[in-house]
């Protein structure tokens, strides 16, 4: 049988653009570290996350190592629950988990110019960890549609140097 050379060229570069983009996402998932959303991190009631048996009242807490800290984020229709009339406040140098939900419909909730970017899910709550280093103040996005008010949906995540975070007062 045989082949035409332009034939055998197409599918050579049909066949390495496959092994291209296997070789692309195998490297996202072991190498860089990136994960697809599962359920680790379970489920809450969507007319009250707080009653919820893994969620707390939304806020900010201390975890339960020195430098963590849990903040339990609801997102809602246009708001982020603190973040939008409050800002969450952590200290520099600190780990801080995100725990969000949604209590009406989809939600994204990103924290701008880092890598946190999740989904929130109504019945669902995301689980985001990340460290900051350094004080500086961050945005909050909503990246998901979620009604006629999506645009005015921001906040604010205010890192503030460790001397000037008061925990007496700041966390629940």
């Amino acid at each position: 049988m045989h082949v035409h050379r332009f034939e055998r060229v197409w599918l050579v570069a049909a066949l390495g653009m496959i092994v291209l983009f296997v070789g692309t996402v195998t490297y996202g998932a072991v190498v860089a570290g990136y994960g697809m959303v599962d359920a680790e991190g379970g489920q809450v009631d969507t007319t009250d996350p707080a009653a919820s048996e893994d969620f707390r009242e939304p806020g900010v807490y201390e975890g339960s190592e020195p430098g963590h800290y849990d903040v339990y984020v609801e997102t809602r229709r246009f708001a982020f629950v603190p973040g939008t009339a409050d800002p969450i406040r952590v200290p520099a140098n600190s780990t801080v988990t995100f725990h969000v939900a949604s209590v009406d419909v989809l939600h994204g909730f990103e924290v701008a110019g880092t890598n946190i970017n999740t989904m929130a899910i109504p019945g669902q709550k995301a689980v985001v960890t990340a460290e900051f280093d350094e004080p500086r103040e961050y945005g909050l996005v909503c990246n998901e549609y979620c009604g006629e008010g999506h645009h005015d949906m921001a906040g604010t995540l205010e890192v503030v140097p460790e001397p000037e975070f008061d925990a007496s007062t700041e966390v629940q």
